[in-house]
């Protein structure tokens, strides 16, 4: 067994021997599973109203790409806290130090946590993914999952595999883990969607809002409730697209997971462990 391989084996047990994981993955399960159904009620509600024939003119497979992506869309926030608890719990009860011993090369450890991050945050995912595919089950008509759909959701699976390590290099920085999670929750649940809701209105200012990490995000997804308003709001249908497409979105997110944790290296990770 190499050198990476038991690093990968120690923090896979630390982070499977607590509760945290599963709390997690059950509260994703659970909220997505809300979300989705609130998005998949309402489709079903337009869809089924008297309105001509004409009801939202979505296609139950477009209806469905919008229900899973209000996993990534909402739910992000669970993987990005999980992160940032692996990153600071250690510090915070200062027992790093003790996986520095077990594995002097610091970068390997990094590294076994950033894999096994991934690893975790896709399990986190395929939760999430269940809860909405459960309600679009339920609600929606069908035919709702196709191919279109699946590949969504794969790639539903790496963008919060990304957002768990995004939260890590976060974490890394910050060190204080009850301020790194102030933070996070502010500016994914406040600052950054009301950037986007407001950057419809002007298209220099939605070219910016692509960039943001929660706009990459539902551009590698490929749907988002937020990036889509022109569904709930007609006059809305004809401003800026805040999203970038799948390929450059997704070196985007990679660039934000990578950078983060490069940081928290250079800055935190290579100095003095308590």
């Amino acid at each position: 067994m190499n050198r990476l391989t038991r690093s990968l084996s120690a923090e896979w047990r630390k982070v499977t021997a607590t509760k945290l994981w599963w709390i997690l993955a059950l509260v994703m399960l659970i909220y997505a599973g809300i979300m989705g159904g609130v998005f998949a009620g309402m489709f079903a509600f337009a869809d089924n109203l008297d309105t001509g024939g004409a009801g939202l003119g979505m296609s139950p497979e477009q209806m469905g790409k919008l229900v899973l992506s209000s996993v990534s869309g909402f739910c992000y926030v669970i993987p990005l806290l999980l992160g940032a608890i692996m990153a600071t719990g250690e510090l915070r009860h200062k027992i790093l130090g003790l996986s520095f011993i077990a594995e002097p090369k610091r970068g390997i450890v990094l590294t076994g946590k950033v894999i096994v991050l991934l690893v975790i945050g896709a399990l986190l995912g395929a939760a999430g993914l269940i809860g909405a595919g459960v309600m679009a089950a339920i609600l929606l008509p069908a035919g709702w999952l196709t191919t279109a759909t699946a590949l969504l959701g794969l790639r539903t699976l790496v963008a919060i595999g990304l957002w768990a390590v995004i939260g890590f290099g976060v974490g890394l920085l910050v060190r204080n883990q009850a301020v790194t999670i102030v933070l996070m929750l502010v500016f994914t649940q406040f600052i950054e969607p009301t950037v986007r809701a407001t950057s419809m209105m002007w298209e220099w200012m939605a070219s910016v809002v692509k960039f943001l990490p929660g706009s990459a995000s539902d551009g590698f997804v490929g749907a988002s409730i937020l990036g889509g308003m022109g569904v709930f709001d007609s006059s809305m249908s004809g401003a800026p697209s805040s999203v970038l497409e799948v390929a450059p979105a997704f070196f985007v997110l990679v660039a934000y997971a990578v950078v983060s944790v490069l940081a928290g290296w250079a800055l935190r990770w290579r100095g003095d462990v308590a």
